[in-house]
C-alpha cells in the first residue's frame, strides 16, 4: 500500500495562512478530497489532512495544517509554526484587505519557524469576475519576498493541485530541509510539461 511506512520517503508539514474567509480551508479539501462545498464555514481553531503525493516516483506524504484567520485562535500560532516545511499563503483576489494583510502573516511565519520554510503565494477565486488584485500585483509581492506565486479557484480546481505540488517539489529541492523516513532518499527531479508556478527571486517578470 501506498500508505506504508517503506513507500514514503518523507512526511512534509504543509501550514495553510491567510485571513479569514480567502477559501483557505476550500483550498484544501479540492487538493486532498476534490470537494467544493459552497458556503463552508469558517475553521475554528485547527484543521488537519494528510495527503501522499508522488515527487518523480517517489511517495511523499503531505500533513497539511489549516488555521483559523480569526485573532481569537492567534495563541495557537506557535505549535502551529513549529517544524513546518512550507507555507502556502492565501488572499482573496476580490478582497484587497486580504492581500493587505499578507506582509502581517508572512513577518508571523517568520517569527515563529523552526527552520526554512518554502513559501507559495495563492491568489485564490479567480473564478470571480470583480477582482480587486492584479495578478501583476501579486507576482510584484511574491518577488519582493521570494516565494512561489501561483492564482487558483479552489471552485474550478484551476491551480490548487499545481499550488501544492510545486511547493513541495521545491521542498525536496532544498537540501537540508527534509529528511527521508525510507531508505530511498535519493532521488532526482525531472521537467514536466506542466504549467509551472512563478519561481520569484527578484528576476521573475
Amino acid at each position: 500500500m501506498i500508505e506504508e511506512e517503506e513507500d514514503i520517503l518523507t512526511i512534509l508539514k504543509i501550514l495553510v495562512i491567510g485571513e479569514s474567509d480567502v477559501g483557505k480551508s476550500s483550498l484544501l479539501i479540492r487538493f486532498t478530497d476534490d470537494t467544493f462545498q459552497e458556503g463552508m464555514p469558517a475553521t475554528i481553531g485547527m484543521d488537519f489532512k494528510a495527503k501522499v503525493v508522488k515527487v518523480d516516483n517517489n511517495n511523499v506524504k503531505l500533513a497539511i495544517w489549516d488555521t483559523a484567520g480569526s485573532e481569537r485562535f492567534r495563541s495557537l500560532t506557535p505549535n502551529f509554526y513549529r517544524g513546518a516545511h512550507g507555507a502556502i499563503l492565501v488572499y482573496d483576489v476580490t478582497k484587497r484587505e486580504t492581500f493587505d494583510k499578507l506582509d502581517t502573516w508572512l513577518n508571523e511565519l517568520n517569527a515563529y519557524q523552526t527552520r526554512d520554510v518554502v513559501k507559495m503565494l495563492v491568489g485564490n477565486k479567480i473564478d470571480k469576475e470583480n477582482r480587486l488584485v492584479s495578478k501583476e500585483e501579486g507576482l510584484r509581492w511574491a518577488q519582493k519576498h521570494k516565494t512561489l506565486f501561483i492564482e487558483a479557484s479552489a471552485r474550478t480546481r484551476e491551480g490548487v493541485k499545481t499550488a501544492f505540488e510545486e511547493l513541495v517539489e521545491k521542498i525536496i529541492q532544498t537540501p537540508g530541509l527534509w529528511e527521508a523516513t525510507s531508505k530511498r532518499a535519493n532521488i532526482r527531479l525531472d521537467e514536466k510539461g506542466e504549467t509551472k508556478s512563478t519561481w520569484c527571486q527578484g528576476w521573475c517578470a
